[in-house]
């Protein structure tokens, strides 16, 4: 059963777990479960997805319970009017904060501006030999993309050489070979945190926030932060 987090006459939030797609899609054809089905099979009524986050990201995902509801959220996240807040586990020492502004190309080999904000929350070095280095470090990061290109946030932290552990294929590989064989890691680390938008009818500010998954849990403890 999914978990909802958030919900009233016109919205749904739910909490979405490691590996479940949003809906169907080209990219996935072997999939049969999807969140949009599975939610609107669960509160016995059609929902609309107001966005998406990657298959294997976990964390806030919110449906509208009409098309015009649907229409009015998502140009909040098309004018980038919504502040999004995740969190990752890195590969090494990040920086205090920083802006990573590196354009990615889209399915249609277009050239598209994506830019992400992050700062540091912790950083730690546990006594695990890795390659020429006798210790290994990690950081743990909250993320603020103001764009939404797909895989947005996996392809910038790669790009800044501190990719999102368990990330697959744009991480490190031996890292996550190095978390699968001594941990059974093999879940990518980004969770969606928060979202904050303003109610379609209200008007008013709504903060929607969404629990770790166990998965990310369990890494965290393991790293020590």
């Amino acid at each position: 059963m999914l978990s909802v987090i958030y919900s009233d006459d016109y919205l749904v939030a739910i909490n979405k777990p490691h590996g479940l797609l949003v809906h169907r899609s080209k990219y996935a054809d072997e999939a049969n479960i999807f969140a949009v089905q599975e939610l609107r099979n669960q509160i016995g009524k059609y929902v609309w997805p107001c966005h998406r986050i990657d298959r294997k990201t976990s964390g806030v995902l919110v449906f509208a319970l009409s098309s015009e509801i649907n229409g009015k959220v998502q140009k909040q996240f098309d004018n980038n009017e919504v502040v999004k807040t995740y969190r990752a586990i890195v590969r090494g020492y990040t920086d205090d904060d920083g802006t990573i502004d590196y354009p990615l190309i889209n399915d249609k080999g277009k050239e598209q501006e994506a830019v992400t904000h992050f700062k540091t929350l912790m950083r730690v070095e546990i006594p695990l030999p890795f390659g020429k280095f006798e210790t290994s470090r990690y950081s743990l990061v909250e993320v603020y993309p103001k764009h939404g290109r797909l895989h947005q946030i996996r392809k910038h932290f790669a790009h800044i050489y501190h990719p999102i552990i368990g990330d697959r294929p744009h991480g490190c590989n031996k890292q996550n070979k190095l978390f699968k064989d001594k941990w059974n890691i093999t879940t990518m680390m980004l969770h969606s945190q928060s979202l904050l938008l303003a109610h379609p009818v209200s008007g008013e500010p709504l903060s929607i926030t969404a629990q770790y998954s166990r998965e990310f849990e369990v890494c965290l403890e393991i790293l020590g932060f």
